[in-house]
This record gives C-alpha cells, sequence and structure tokens, in this order.
C-alpha cells in the first residue's frame, strides 16, 4: 500500500472513531448546551474525515464538497470553545458582546468561505492560480486556525489550577489541530499551493489526538468548566490576535515582494521581513500601545473599566507587605498609584490639631516642610468634600475646587498630579500627592471612585499601624507607671509612720523610750526610702525574691501598727513557716491590709492576724470585726485600681497592689466580708518546700 493509501485509511478510521465518540456523548448527552456542541463538533469532523478519505481515493470527487467539510469542521470546533467559555460570562456584560461578535464574525467569514468555492475537482485542484477566490479561502482558514488558538489561549489562562487537569487534554488536541492548520494554511499561502504531504498527514494528526478527546469528554461529562473571564484575559487576548492578523499582512505582502521584486525581490523581501519583526517586538515591549490598547477595550467593551475583583486583591497584596517589604507608608503610595499608572509619590499624615508632615515618599526624594505645618484650606478641603483633587484641573479650574488653596510646597513635589485624601472612621488621617506617569489616561469618574474607595482601605491600615506604635510606646511606660505606683503607695505609708513620731514628739521627747523608738522609726523609714529609691533606678527588673521566714515577718509587721487603735494581735505558726518573696514589697502589701483592717474598725474592736500553713501553701489571715464591705463593692470595686473610698487620703491601689503580688508569687487572695460584721483577709503562698498553692477558702 503507498502513502496516499495509508492516508486514506488514517482519515478513514478517524471518520469512523469520531462517529463512535458522537454516539456516546448521544447516549450520555441530556440536553446541555456544551454537550451539544461537542456533539456537533464529533458529527461534523467524522464527515469532514470521510470525505477527506474518499478524495484521496476517488479523484473525481468535487472540490466544493472538501471545502465545505473543510470549513464546517473549522467552524464546529470553534463554536464549542466559545460555549465552553460562555458560563463565565455574566448576563448583559461586555464581554457578553465580545463572545456574541465574534460568533457573528466567525458567521460572516464562514459565509465568505462557502461562496467563494468553485467547481473545481480533486484536492489537486483545490487551488487554481491567480484566482482571487484561492486568496479568500487560504486567508479564511488561517484566520479561523488564528481564532482556534486564540480560544483555546483563553480556556487555559482561565481555568482554576485545579480544574486544568479535566480541560488539558481538550486543549492539547484542539491545539494541535487549530497549529498544524496554521501551518498548512501559511505553507499554501506563501507558496500559492497546497501542499498535499502535509495534507495527508492530517489524517493522521486527528487519529492520534482523538483518546485525547475521549479522555477530555470522560473527565467532563457535562462540560460545566469552572471559568472566569478577566479583562487582563482580553486583554492579552487581544494582543495574541493582533498579532497573528499583523504577521498574516506581513506574510501577504512579503509574498507579493517575492513576485513582483524582480531580481530584488529576496533582498527586499528579507529586509521586510526582518523590519516587520523589529517593529512588531518594538510594539509589545511599548508601554503606549498597552495603555491605548487597554483604554480602548475599556471604553468599548466592557461596561466598567477596572476589573474591581482583581484590582482588591491587588490593593490588599500590596499593603499587607506580600508583594513587598517596604514600610507601610510605601506601600499606601505604591497601592494607590499601581490604580492610575502613578510611578510614585508622598504620604502625608495629619495630627489630632490639624497640623500634617510628610510620613514617607516612594521613587521621589525627601520632602522637607520648614515646620510641622498647621490646619490651612488644604487640610479643611479634604476633610469636608473628601475629593481627590486634580492638581492639573484645579490649575486650570480652579472654581470647580471652591475653597481650596494648595499650600506653597506642592512645588517641592515632583510632577504633582493627584492629592488622594486618606479617612478612617469619618476623620482625615492623611493624605497621598500622586506623581503624574509618563503617559497619563483621562481620569473620569470610575477612576476617581476606586482612588476614594482605596483611600479609606489605605487609611484603615495606617490607622491600624499608629494604634500599633502607640500601644507599643504605651507598655514600655506600663512598668514604670505601675512600679511609681506602687512606690508613691508606700512613701504615704512611711510619711504616715513619720507624721505620727511628729504628733507624738511635743508630748514624749522627754521619754528616753519614746526617743529610741522614733529614732527606730525614722531609721526605718530611711532603710525603705533607699530601697524604693533603688528599685525606680532599676525599673526593668523586677525586685529579687529570697527566702523569708514569714513569722517573723508578720511580727514585724504587727509591731509597725501597734500605735493605732486597736492594735492588732498576731497568732504564729507552731513551725517556722517559708516562702519565697522580695520581704519589702510583701511586708508592705500585709501592712497595708492590717492598716485597712485598722481604719475600718473602732477602738474598742479586734484585728487579729494568723499564720497557718494548709498543705502546700503558707496562709495569711487578718480578721476584723469592723464595718465590713458588701458583695457587690468586693466583687467589683476592692481591687480595681485608683477606686477609693477613703477620699484624698487614699489611692486605691492597696488591695490591687496585694493581690498583683499575690498572684506573681504563684499564690491567690480570697475576701470574706459582710456589712457589720467585719471582714476576713485570706492569703495563700507556696510554702518554700511545699507543693503548689492550695485556695484558702
Amino acid at each position: 500500500m503507498n502513502i496516499t493509501g495509508l492516508a486514506a485509511g488514517a482519515y478513514a478510521l478517524s471518520a469512523l472513531l469520531y462517529a463512535f465518540l458522537a454516539i456516546l456523548l448521544l447516549t450520555q448527552w441530556r440536553g446541555r448546551e456544551k454537550g451539544g456542541y461537542l456533539l456537533t463538533a464529533c458529527v461534523v469532523t467524522s464527515f469532514w474525515a470521510a470525505v477527506n478519505a474518499w478524495a484521496l481515493t476517488a479523484t473525481a470527487l468535487p472540490a466544493i464538497i472538501l471545502w465545505v467539510a473543510e470549513t464546517l469542521h473549522g467552524f464546529a470546533w470553534l463554536f464549542f470553545l466559545i460555549a465552553v467559555l460562555s458560563p463565565a460570562v455574566e448576563k448583559g456584560s461586555g464581554t457578553e458582546r465580545i463572545l456574541n461578535a465574534a460568533r457573528l464574525v466567525l458567521l460572516a467569514l464562514v459565509a465568505v468561505l462557502l461562496l467563494s468555492l468553485d467547481e473545481a475537482s480533486g484536492i489537486g485542484a483545490l487551488l487554481a492560480r491567480n484566482k482571487a477566490s484561492a486568496d479568500i479561502k487560504l486567508v479564511g482558514h488561517l484566520l479561523l486556525a488564528v481564532a482556534g488558538i486564540t480560544l483555546i489561549e483563553q480556556v487555559l489562562r482561565n481555568t482554576s489550577p485545579d480544574r486544568r487537569p479535566a480541560v488539558k487534554y481538550l486543549a492539547i488536541a484542539l491545539g494541535v489541530h487549530f497549529i498544524f492548520d496554521f501551518y498548512l494554511y501559511s505553507d499554501a499561502l506563501m507558496f500559492r499551493r497546497l501542499n498535499q504531504n502535509l495534507w495527508m498527514s492530517r489524517g493522521f494528526v486527528h487519529l492520534f489526538s482523538l483518546p485525547l478527546l475521549m479522555v477530555a469528554a470522560a473527565r467532563n461529562p457535562d462540560w460545566s468548566l469552572p471559568i472566569s473571564l478577566s479583562r487582563r484575559v482580553v486583554l492579552h487576548t487581544s494582543a495574541l490576535l493582533g498579532a497573528g492578523i499583523y504577521l498574516l499582512v506581513m506574510a501577504l505582502v512579503g509574498y507579493y515582494i517575492r513576485l513582483f521584486g524582480g531580481e530584488w525581490g529576496t533582498v527586499l523581501r528579507t529586509v521586510f521581513l526582518f523590519s516587520a519583526g523589529m517593529i512588531l517586538a518594538m510594539l509589545f515591549v511599548s508601554g503606549r500601545l498597552r495603555r491605548h490598547l487597554r483604554v480602548l477595550i475599556n471604553k468599548h467593551f466592557f461596561a466598567y473599566r477596572y476589573d474591581y475583583r482583581d484590582e482588591w486583591l491587588k490593593l490588599i497584596a500590596t499593603l499587607t507587605g506580600r508583594l513587598s517589604p517596604r514600610p507601610l507608608p510605601e506601600r499606601v503610595i505604591a497601592a494607590l498609584g499601581e490604580i492610575v499608572d502613578s510611578p510614585g509619590g508622598v504620604v502625608f499624615l495629619v495630627g489630632e490639631r490639624g497640623g500634617y508632615r510628610a510620613k514617607g515618599q516612594l521613587e521621589h526624594p525627601p520632602v522637607t516642610l520648614a515646620d510641622e505645618r498647621h490646619a490651612d484650606s488644604l487640610v479643611a478641603f479634604l476633610e469636608r468634600t473628601r475629593w481627590v483633587v486634580d492638581i492639573d484641573e484645579y490649575r486650570s479650574r480652579s472654581l470647580a475646587y471652591e475653597g481650596l488653596n494648595l499650600p506653597a510646597w506642592i512645588e517641592q513635589v515632583r510632577n504633582p498630579w493627584l492629592i488622594v485624601p486618606l479617612v478612617h472612621d469619618e476623620r482625615l488621617i492623611g493624605f497621598v500627592v500622586l506623581t503624574r506617569p509618563p503617559m497619563p489616561e483621562p481620569l473620569d469618574w470610575e477612576s476617581l471612585d476606586l482612588l476614594k474607595t482605596a483611600g479609606l482601605q489605605a487609611a484603615s491600615y495606617l490607622a491600624l499601624n499608629q494604634a500599633a506604635e502607640s500601644l507599643a510606646e504605651a507598655r514600655q511606660f506600663e512598668g514604670f507607671n505601675r512600679l511609681s505606683a506602687f512606690v508613691i503607695h508606700d512613701l504615704k505609708n512611711l510619711v504616715a509612720q513619720l507624721s505620727l513620731v511628729v504628733d507624738n514628739a511635743q508630748r514624749h521627747k522627754a521619754n528616753p523610750a519614746f526617743i529610741d523608738d522614733a529614732v527606730r522609726t525614722i531609721e526605718n523609714s530611711v532603710g525603705k526610702m533607699n530601697r524604693l529609691m533603688a528599685q525606680l533606678r532599676l525599673v526593668a527588673a523586677p525586685p529579687a525574691a529570697e527566702l523569708v521566714e514569714l513569722g517573723d515577718l508578720l511580727t514585724g509587721v504587727v509591731e509597725a501598727h501597734q500605735r493605732q487603735h486597736p492594735a492588732p494581735r498576731f497568732d504564729g505558726a507552731t513551725t517556722p513557716v517559708h516562702v519565697r518573696a522580695n520581704p519589702d514589697r510583701l511586708a508592705a502589701v500585709i501592712g497595708h491590709i492590717v492598716q485597712n483592717a485598722q481604719d475600718a474598725t473602732p477602738a474598742t474592736g479586734q484585728v487579729a492576724v494568723r499564720l497557718e500553713v494548709r498543705g502546700g501553701s503558707a496562709v495569711v489571715v487578718v480578721e476584723d470585726n469592723g464595718s465590713g464591705m458588701d458583695e457587690t463593692f468586693v466583687r467589683d470595686r476592692l481591687f480595681r485600681p485608683f477606686d477609693s473610698t477613703k477620699g484624698l487620703t487614699g489611692m486605691g491601689i492597696g488591695a490591687y497592689e496585694c493581690r498583683e503580688l499575690v498572684r506573681s508569687l504563684g499564690g491567690h487572695v480570697d475576701v470574706q466580708s459582710a456589712p457589720g460584721r467585719g471582714t476576713i483577709f485570706t492569703i495563700a503562698l507556696p510554702h518554700a518546700s511545699g507543693r503548689a498553692p492550695a485556695i484558702a477558702g
């Protein structure tokens, strides 16, 4: 068997297998649109393959039948690809209009191809030399191939990664078909004849790619592919389609140069083709061309200028720092500038009293103001209107910006273009001055609204960043402020002790025992004040804990409060009880509890201090039979800092300091009290050799 017989056999086998695939699809088809287009494409392809098999064995077959089959074959697969893309298009959108226009163009192209048919017979007579109909056929089928490649590229680009395995075999199979057709008809157009070897090879190409189509059909029984179209894809596809048409025109011009160029034909054709390629490369890298193409597509094919989903995702990615580790002010400038292709700018933050200062810049030298600017008409205007200020429009039509006088420092900004307000929680926190791009696009309402909305989002990030910085600064002072409050409270107690000595000095100054006691009191106070000053100098370092015999410490606390009535009574433990704590801090907080018990108890009452051991805990109990407290006060106010019932004489941090210190030592404070029945303070601390503290009850 010769090569022609093998090619005819490949076409015949392809016809049978496509018919078999059509039958399988028919049995599974449930009236779905895409399934119907695929079924039609398989039926037409089976007919096309059968006609080609017949043409290779019967030389008298009219060429018109071959061209009809050839045209319907490409037309059917293109309409199927359009049907695959259609579910991703919103009703009434510009993209739907593009696909509808593509259908009309394809129908018109098929009509032109069918009207250009002639009555020649056999594959060898498919083209008649020097006839216009031959050029129409070749150019038309070349355009069908370019359209097929373009649609396949759209399907692949807009399919999510997790669904690409379901469509990749379809893309490979149909891609091979259309690329082969592109090569076949490009060769025919260049050399004015159809290469019969290439024509016969198509049967094998379709036969080998048929299993891929079967796999794709099995993976997508209803062809409900999750595909979404974006403007970026339309832009890329338009560029690809334009490049294909450009190359086609250049090939035709090159052919006619070769045909009519005479002895200079080869030189002229070579120079022309290389020049055309260079021009195409220059157009592809031209930012101006891309901008004009984007404007053309946005204006004429889309209801909205921006793909808001894409724009918002880019904005969030830029502001969160996923795309760049730059500081937040620079990211804000980049995010806003990307919307309108601005290369950079300067961000200014507004203070509480209306003053503002430059916080950061991008692709711009630092802007230095003489001082922090106070409230001026720019801040007032932005706060009142929330407008995006177009500086060019302001200079030509200042009446449109009533009440605005741009400050003189605006000239320090290189090529200032737009001023975008940053509003958070109905308050202007800053603004961004964007610089003019090399090719600024005209701004419309949609661009301005998108900038204002993006400014709101950027302002929330800046406000959150300011709050975080303020919180970090506040935390640096927290330790110092807390310790200062405790120290002042201890100083108040020392002042009270010294005041008592002064009050009694006039009456007992001749008593040697009083003098000795006063000296000891003053010596003790001086020692405590020196230790407090040392703690203030070492704010970052907590007081060192040491092993403390709790009985001795409580004895000292009780003795220090013997001068006030009722004098406290101490009942110690039978054995030494040790805890780990700073003795001065622990004595101060327990002394405060004893002092409060004395203040709440009449002189004829009782204040008792007991030391017990319960399991692994050392328990200190301070009990009085004074006025007591109600449950609400104990629950809501007793341990609240700076909440005191003693008026100007109290600071309201004694109980809070006691609880916090005991908690830091791993202990627990429990309070039982009732009005008129007194109060019991129970402090449980871990025994130095014991287990975890038990909750005292």
